[in-house]
Parts: C-alpha cells; structure tokens; sequence
C-alpha cells in the first residue's frame, strides 16, 4: 500500500508509522470541538506596535560565543567563526497568506539584509512561525548555506522552488558535523503542518549544538510531558552553556499544555537540561494564544524567584538582544 505522506517516504520506526510522525503516548490533535471552545475564549488585546530598545551591532565573525536574538524563535548565533541562524522568520505575518494572519508587532532585531554571510540554517519545524519559506530562498540566494531540518521539512523548503538547495535532513537522535561544529537532532513535545492536510506528515525537533566553545541546547517549541527529553540531553552531552527555551503561546493550559511550555516548566527544562545560561523566546512578537503580550515575562520571573534562580541566569529576550560568552 502506498503511504499517502507525499513529504516523507521511509521506514516505520517507533515514532513514525508509515504516514505519520508521532511521540508514543502523546495527545496530539484537538478535536473540532475544541478548536471552537477556544476561539470563543478571551484573548488579551495585544498592541499594534511593541517596539524593542535594543539595537545590537552586528558582528562578522565571533571567535567565541554570541547569541542575537532576532525574534520569536530566530536566532543569529555565532560560535567558533561559524554563524548559524536558527527558525529564521523575517516574514510580516506568521501564516500562509500575506493579508491575515499573526501580525508581526515588532521587526527583526537583525534586518535580512544585515545579516553577516550565513553558513548553516537550522529549522526546528514547518509551523509558519518557525519556516518562512520565502526569506529562507531569499537567504539561500544570498547565501547558499547548509540547511539542516527533520525528516520531510526539506520538501517544504524546496517545494515550488527549480533552483537546489544543500538540505540534510535528520531523523531523532541523528547528527550532521559542519568543521568543528556537531548538530544533532533531539525529540520534543510537538507537532507539524503547513495546512489541513499534512499534519505530523514531517517531523519537528529541538537541536543540541556542541561547539568549541561549548554546548547549546535550542527548543523552537514543546510541551513538557514528563521532562524527560531535557534531562536525556543532560545525560547525553553534559551541562549547557547556553538553553534557548520557548516561554510565550501556552494560555489557556487546557488547550495548549501538549505542544507549548509555561514559563514554570520552561524554568524546569533549564533545571533539567543542566543550563548554565538560558535565553527566553516564542513571545512578544507574534499573538498566537491569549495571553497578554508581557504575560511570559513576568510570569518568568515569578517562576524564577520560586525555584531560587537568579533572574540573569534566565532572560526573556527582545529582539535585538544580545547574549555574549
């Protein structure tokens, strides 16, 4: 029988069933009666425009250790004379169409053409928030970087598109080495689809970065389940110097707890995962969910407090923001 997954042909594994992707015991897909229980719930008024202060200098190469935050999930992190962006959006609105859709309320900390020259794209999934198709030919155009994405995620870069580009995929646990640099794709909390009728078609991931300068650990999106997978990252390649861990989109609990953290278990996933350092995002730029726009922020800082955690230790980036080792 042929499967009808049109992303990804391969064979069935403990978490891919010959047409979908899926993490065993997980609750993934809502029905529609939840769908419409939640958009009948009040979502906070967001407003138009939540401009960010700061304005970093945008460096060619970094010998060390530097993480811009470009923002929601995007990243611009430089390590070993190496420059990786991570979920790069660049897009005015996270969605399919160019008129309605999540509305961007701040622009991109670092501007597309102000990027330094590129030499990996790291995508966690195919959600419109995190794959901006678009800009990730524009900076191929650019560019030319390695891609690196999970099982499937290369068709929906490279779909619609005459032109190649150098993509490799990972499935979990699989790892792909660039010079002194080892990107290895590690399981999360989530889902995939970029419409009706593809979902959990290609897999999603987080990525542990081992680099000379030492380990990063990058969630673009996950829900918590029992917090094994952050202490399995602990054990299998030691203390992070660096975490970028999601904050933002997680109300109301109900609806959102399988696929998107609070800010306390965020805190636990820095516990967990052994973090030196940890950089919040997937908040303030985008309204996915209901709360309010500063909501992750403070109640980051609570969580913080409650676990005895100094709040340096833990920041919720805007973008712009720079984080140096």
């Amino acid at each position: 029988m042929t499967s009808k997954n049109r992303f990804y042909q391969g064979p069935v594994t403990d978490h891919f069933n010959g047409e979908r992707f899926f993490v065993p015991g997980h609750i993934y897909d809502k029905s529609r009666s939840d769908m419409m229980k939640w958009t009948k719930e009040t979502k906070a008024k967001w407003p138009r425009h939540y401009p960010s202060p700061h304005k970093p200098e945008v460096q060619q190469r970094v010998d060390g250790l530097r993480s811009t935050f470009i923002g929601h999930a995007s990243y611009l992190l430089q390590v070993a004379n190496t420059n990786i962006l991570i979920d790069p959006v660049f897009a005015n609105r996270a969605s399919p169409l160019s008129f309605a859709g999540p509305r961007r309320v701040n622009p991109p900390g670092i501007s597309l053409a102000h990027l330094p020259h590129i030499d990996i794209v790291l995508v966690t999934h195919n959600h419109y928030d995190h794959l901006d198709k678009a800009n990730l030919w524009n900076i191929e155009r650019r560019h030319a970087p390695q891609f690196v994405a999970p099982l499937g995620v290369d068709t929906n870069i490279a779909r619609g598109r005459k032109r190649p580009a150098r993509i490799h995929t990972l499935d979990w646990h699989q790892s792909f080495r660039h010079g002194d640099i080892t990107i290895h794709a590690v399981p999360t909390y989530h889902w995939s689809a970029r419409g009706l009728n593809d979902r959990r078609m290609t897999l999603w991931c987080s990525f542990v970065i081992e680099t000379p300068k030492g380990t990063i650990y990058h969630i673009g999106d996950t829900g918590f389940g029992a917090g094994e997978f952050s202490k399995r990252v602990r054990r299998d390649f030691g203390p992070v110097a660096l975490a970028h861990i999601p904050i933002g989109a997680y109300e109301p609990r109900w609806f959102m707890k399988d696929h998107h953290v609070n800010p306390e278990e965020a805190v636990q996933i820095f516990q967990d995962c052994g973090a030196a350092n940890a950089i919040g995002h997937h908040w303030g730029t985008f309204q996915l969910t209901n709360e309010a726009i500063d909501q992750p922020e403070r109640d980051l800082a609570i969580a913080l407090d409650k676990a005895g955690i100094p709040a340096k230790q833990f920041v919720a980036f805007r973008p712009g923001q720079v984080f140096e080792l």
